[in-house]
């Protein structure tokens, strides 16, 4: 079956061994929770966090959050036993790191469809969320992403003292330019292979919000549908930024309706606002709103009014 794949804007990050956190991080807001089996938690852990994600999954993955885990990378020989333990149906997907290799995805993908098929779940059903941590993934990202049709979230990394600006050796800095390339690089990789919904890494200082705001504007205005976050003060901000404002979808609505109505007079271009507006613009206006209707913003009726 193919993936549903949902646009999600915030992703949060939660210890996958504090049961309690990972019970309670969805009262914050944010569309999917990850719950982190690989850095955030000592891996003499592992084996009680296991329990712990999977009970919670059990008891609220069919809530409105969704809910992913980030597993052991294929090199630690855990995955399999990772997978084998958190699988249900409360599970969206997994997040992969420390990925080097298109053939790492694909072998996380055997391991999931055996899994599926021994828990009698159906086959597909689990979405891959490659992490692009290295130089070597960046260069990769494509083949990557194209590894598996379960991949539907993937963005590039913004780490301020991380795996990712070891391997690079980029200087963080306030305005973001440092990542730009690779943030743009493989954003786009994804919209060429269909990856419906890119998903940019995080802002690393939780106490500033204002430089949160400016980056994550910058991240919206590249393309990027949302952004993950370590943070719970975090998600507001990000949700309001990456969620379509009353005035753009009103913007959008009325120049879908101006092209319909143009096109039932037989007019080909018409112009609004003094923009000249073509068939090109009716496509983006349906795919704009068909976003905002997913994220429960708007209808893509062009006549009904934005929701508040």
């Amino acid at each position: 079956m193919p993936i549903e794949a949902k646009p999600i804007r915030t992703a949060l990050f939660v210890p996958a061994n504090r049961e309690s956190w990972m019970r309670n991080a969805h009262t914050y807001g944010s569309d999917a929770l990850i719950f982190d089996m690989e850095s955030a938690i000592p891996q003499s852990e592992l084996p009680v966090a296991r329990k712990m994600v999977r009970s919670v999954l059990e008891d609220l993955g069919a809530g409105r959050t969704q809910m992913f885990v980030r597993i052991n990378d294929i090199g630690s020989g855990k995955v399999e036993d990772d997978v084998r333990a958190i699988l249900c149906k409360g599970l969206a997907g997994v997040l992969l790191p420390q990925i080097v290799d298109p053939g790492e995805v694909r072998q996380l993908d055997d391991i999931l469809t055996r899994a599926e098929r021994d828990a009698k779940l159906p086959v597909g059903r689990t979405i891959i969320w490659p992490v692009i941590e290295s130089a070597q993934a960046v260069v990769r990202s494509y083949d990557i992403a194209a590894a598996s049709k379960r991949v539907a979230h993937m963005g590039g990394g913004t780490s301020r003292k991380g795996d990712i600006v070891r391997s690079i050796g980029y200087r963080w800095t306030m305005g973001g330019m440092e990542t730009l390339f690779l943030r743009s690089k493989i954003l786009i990789e994804m919209r060429a292979l269909g990856v419906p919904y890119p998903i940019s890494a995080m802002w690393s200082e939780v106490a500033n919000h204002d430089g949160l705001r400016a980056f994550a504007n910058q991240t919206r205005d590249l393309g990027y549908t949302g952004m993950q976050c370590i943070h719970p003060s975090h998600v507001p901000v990000i949700n309001e930024i990456f969620t379509p404002s009353a005035d753009e979808i009103k913007m959008w609505q009325e120049i879908l309706q101006t092209m319909l109505d143009a096109q039932a007079k037989g007019i080909g271009a018409v112009r609004y606002r003094g923009e000249l507006l073509d068939e090109a613009h009716i496509k983006t206006a349906r795919q704009f709103l068909d976003l905002a209707g997913k994220l429960g913003a708007a209808s893509p009726n062009p006549s009904a009014p934005p929701r508040p």
